[in-house]
């Protein structure tokens, strides 16, 4: 499971450096990673930077500025934001132009790209942990400027679990001829509880129910893209770039009802609340205080319960997979990006059945 999320990653990594490339807005590309495993084939114009010990985010970007000497960054994390075009790389690079101590962002709070100069600004600040906290930390540490990019599907979504390779495999969202596009056509991977939910978007009798770390560009994003009534369950946004996450301070409601009553009784309320549910287990987990691995959270967002080895994480699964409602469960990017994907794929569907 892991290495089948770490392929997509690097794949959709190479296909983002190749548009940024073919754009002719960048002079270069460097590609960042712990090992050369699956990247013996670089585009032209990409240098592969492999890290030489143990890795701090903040850190390691600061020497990359460093040694090659950036004047401007378009920092990228390897699974983010593959669907960006060429012409929203254009964007970024014509945003840097515009002047100094300028950073364009995704997000201001939980950040998946960050673009800035000048790039030694890296140099004056308290190297960030991670990614996420790089924007805000330019702003308020010396002064930049920043430029939120408006919010659509394709600045939205992310790869973080196997769930966001099943959305893109189900959607067609990418060049099939891309690294990622040939590698999801070589998965099996099952869509059918996706296929199951997706007609309930487009129907105006319908309830779907969201709980998670769901932003307000999603809320809006909702209300001006289904016929359904949505009922949704926010909690904990920014749980990890604030540190309530690692400081064992995340608090769910809904998780304090799953305590209370167990897996069988919370999922059958779940049926009377809507006909199909979206559900970002982290905010859950998280919650309980239960640690359960990367391998075991990516079998729950793909509903294989018999291989999980931590056992509220195995129930749980088991007991969405018998509710009587499609139920879908992933990280943070089922209830933003990928649910965005899902919406636009249910009216394309929706569409074609009509005129068929």
């Amino acid at each position: 499971m892991e290495e089948m999320v770490g392929a997509a990653c690097r794949a959709a990594a190479l296909d983002s450096c190749e548009r940024a490339l073919a754009s002719g807005a960048f002079r270069g590309a460097i590609l960042v990673a712990s090992d050369a495993n699956g990247l013996d084939q670089l585009p032209a114009g990409v240098h592969l930077d492999v890290d030489d010990g143990s890795f701090h985010f903040g850190r390691r970007l600061a020497g990359i500025v460093d040694r090659y000497r950036l004047e401007a960054v378009v920092y990228l994390g390897g699974g983010a934001l593959p669907l960006l075009s060429r012409d929203d790389y254009v964007g970024l690079a014509r945003g840097l132009a515009l002047g100094e101590n300028v950073a364009i962002t995704n997000n201001y709070y939980s950040a998946d790209l960050v673009a800035f100069r000048p790039a030694s600004a890296i140099g004056r600040i308290q190297p960030p942990d991670a990614d996420n906290q790089l924007a805000r930390v330019l702003a308020e540490e010396v002064g930049f400027t920043v430029h939120p990019i408006p919010r659509s599907l394709s600045t939205t979504f992310d790869i973080d679990s196997p769930t966001d390779l099943a959305i893109l495999a189900l959607s067609g969202r990418t060049d099939r001829t891309g690294r990622l596009g040939k590698l999801l056509d070589s998965l099996s991977l099952n869509v059918s509880r996706f296929q199951a939910a997706l007609p309930f978007f487009t129907n105006p009798r319908s309830q779907v129910l969201i709980a998670g770390r769901v932003g307000s560009h999603v809320w809006q994003y909702l209300e001006r893209e289904t016929a359904c009534r949505v009922r949704l369950f926010v909690e904990e946004r920014g749980m990890q770039a604030d540190g309530r996450l690692e400081a064992g301070e995340v608090r769910s409601l809904l998780a304090m009802y799953l305590s209370e009553v167990g897996e069988e009784r919370f999922f059958a309320a779940l049926v009377e609340l809507g006909d199909a549910a979206f559900i970002d287990t982290r905010v859950l987990l998280a919650h309980l205080g239960i640690e359960a691995s990367r391998r075991d959270r990516f079998l729950s967002d793909l509903g294989q319960p018999e291989k999980i080895e931590e056992p509220f994480l195995r129930r749980f699964t088991e007991a969405a997979l018998a509710a009587s409602i499609p139920v879908l469960l992933g990280g943070h990017s089922l209830v933003s990006g990928g649910l965005m994907a899902l919406i636009e794929f249910a009216w394309q569907e929706h569409d074609r059945k009509a005129g068929a």
